[in-house]
């Protein structure tokens, strides 16, 4: 039995980033910055130094893989660098993970998409620079799409093939009185379609594979339509109906609970009723998903997240 998760790790920086900000410069002025330690570097994204997670929260993201979901491979987002995952594993998962991948991505706040494995790692393929017919000369992954073999422990043969990404998010959604939800809902799109198209150009009918990630919109939605058949081959949604493994309630407001385990992503707007999304999906090709066992989502104990904003999912394979 294997057992093949997905996580968002939620801006997992490294913590030698300064925890300070850049609001407004004169114009005309500069910045200079002077260190007596290698080890020490600045991260800017849009004037603002980018802070690393609190080590509190770093802690519960890793009890939540380690304690609760132990699972053999591990797609992962939000990571800055393959440094800081080999950092990460080491020193908060216990070396959980022998084997990892990360290749840097387009996003310019520099969170890519990775990989940990208590298998072997085969051929790791990067499609950053894939582009959509529709934006020709520009790349339509804002972060990445990672093809990573996973091989057995004697490095015989391929087990399956897992594509790591993550979607664009809803970050301007609001913008300009509904165009900039248009223009995110675009890029998800052409995101999914180019998915569908550079998966269905590499794998064969008969093989496995699993698309995952944090794709920033449910299953069902329009954007995402692309992902319910590739070449030909119906995908099987994996997590339709997941086990929950803990439990989230709203004590105060039990109206606002949800009603299903089919999520992994929890948004309140202020004075708003909470929504409960399955952004982080699992699919599966139809020989992969003929080794399908179950589904798990590990459920946050507070309302906010614990460490993260959102709550993992894996299934278990019996291969």
């Amino acid at each position: 039995m294997i057992k093949l998760g997905t996580f968002n790790l939620n801006n997992l920086f490294s913590r030698f980033n300064f925890k300070a900000s850049i609001n407004q410069l004169q114009q005309g002025g500069t910045v200079s910055f002077s260190f007596n330690s290698p080890d020490v570097r600045v991260t800017q994204f849009m004037g603002r130094l980018i802070k690393p997670q609190p080590a509190a929260k770093t802690k519960k993201i890793a009890d939540r893989i380690t304690d609760v979901m132990d699972v053999d491979v591990l797609a992962v987002q939000e990571v800055e660098n393959i440094d800081i995952l080999r950092e990460f594993n080491e020193k908060n998962l216990g070396g959980l993970y022998p084997y990892r991948v990360l290749i840097e991505g387009n996003d310019p706040r520099f969170i890519d998409v990775g990989l940990l494995s208590k298998y072997p790692i085969g051929a790791v393929t990067s499609f950053q620079l894939a582009e959509h017919d529709e934006a020709p000369g520009k790349t339509v992954f804002g972060r990445d799409l990672v093809e990573i073999e996973i091989l057995d422990m004697k490095r015989n043969k391929v087990l399956f093939t897992v594509f790591n990404t993550h979607l664009k998010s809803h970050f301007g959604d609001d913008d300009n009185n509904g165009a900039g939800k248009q223009k995110n809902d675009t890029r998800r799109r052409r995101q999914a379609e180019a998915i569908c198209e550079i998966v269905g150009k590499r794998m064969n009918k008969n093989a496995r594979y699993a698309i995952v990630g944090d794709m920033n919109d449910p299953p069902d939605a329009a954007p995402l339509q692309a992902l319910h058949r590739i070449d030909g081959r119906n995908m099987v949604d994996a997590l339709t109906n997941p086990t929950e493994i803990g439990a989230m309630r709203d004590e105060t407001n039990p109206d606002d609970n949800p009603t299903t385990t089919a999520w992994t992503h929890r948004f309140k707007a202020s004075g708003q009723a909470p929504e409960h999304h399955l952004f982080d999906h699992i699919w599966l090709s139809p020989k992969l998903a003929d080794k399908f066992q179950g589904s798990f989502i590990a459920r946050r104990k507070t309302l906010g997240g614990d460490g993260s904003d959102h709550d993992p999912a894996w299934v278990e394979l019996n291969l």
